[in-house]
């Protein structure tokens, strides 16, 4: 079995967190996708986010049409810092025998050697960038990535950010063509994003 991840705050979730998987999938072959909202990403302990229960909610509103996509709560059950290496070894128990693909944006290629313990990384999952036409890998990255565990995928990105979608949420303005209209429900039911936050 083939798996793509895909690990993220998740604050609102949005159609750039989709849209862009979900493009490449015959490609990366993948079985099944699995979104991992994080319960503290390593590089934003400094933010303030929403609730577990509300991420969760809402990947999984934005998901529920797609076939074999799934909403795991694996880094929200365990709390604390949210550190990928420990998640693919979790993943790698709960499915032997399967390979993994780790999708990231390819804002976050140059962070990759600094995340935790990056030979391990590179041995459980094979990194797949969600490329938006830009220049492919420095040397230097290259040569320290064990070959053929970096991979550019490119295609179409949708250009939003979650910063973006709650920066409009409080300015009383439409999120409604970035968001997926359960997710918008969603946010305005329960009077999300609402408030000034620390970011």
């Amino acid at each position: 079995m083939n798996i793509g991840i895909c690990g993220g705050t998740f604050d609102p979730f949005h159609r750039g967190h989709l849209e862009p998987v979900l493009a490449i999938r015959r490609e990366m072959s993948w079985d099944r996708i699995i979104y991992v909202p994080a319960w503290r990403q390593p590089f934003k302990t400094d933010r303030e986010t929403s609730s577990p229960y509300h991420r969760f909610a809402m990947s999984v509103l934005a998901t529920q049409n797609a076939n074999s996509l799934y909403v795991s709560q694996i880094e929200l059950e365990r709390g604390g810092i949210s550190y990928t290496v420990d998640t693919l070894q979790m993943f790698q128990t709960m499915y032997p025998g399967a390979t993994f693909d780790w999708i990231v944006g390819d804002d976050n290629v140059a962070q990759l050697m600094t995340w935790k313990d990056p030979e391990r990384l590179f041995k459980l999952a094979r990194f797949v960038v969600l490329a938006r036409g830009g220049p492919a890998p420095a040397p230097e990255m290259a040569k320290r990535v064990a070959a053929g565990r970096l991979v550019y995928a490119q295609n179409d990105s949708v250009l939003v950010s979650s910063t973006e979608i709650r920066n409009r949420v409080r300015a009383g303005q439409s999120i409604d063509a970035f968001v997926d209209p359960v997710v918008s429900r969603y946010i305005h039911h329960y009077g999300l994003y609402k408030e000034e936050r620390k970011t």
